[in-house]
């Protein structure tokens, strides 16, 4: 019996990316956790710029 040659990982990609519906209008990002991690970094930055505001304001006091 021969053996099925399996498609290329580029092949399979493709025909699973065909299945999924289109993406809506407005939606930035796709990927859930790709969301949280922006979000969380954001926030992060503007915690910390807080926190040396307020480390420079007592400093300088």
């Amino acid at each position: 019996m021969p053996r099925q040659k399996r498609k290329s990982l580029e092949e399979r990609i493709a025909d699973r990316q065909a299945l999924r519906p289109p993406l809506k209008e407005g939606k930035d990002f796709e990927h859930g956790p790709a969301k949280f991690v922006f979000i969380f970094l954001i926030a992060f930055v503007v915690v910390l710029h807080l926190v040396g505001l307020v480390v420079l304001m007592v400093l300088d006091a």
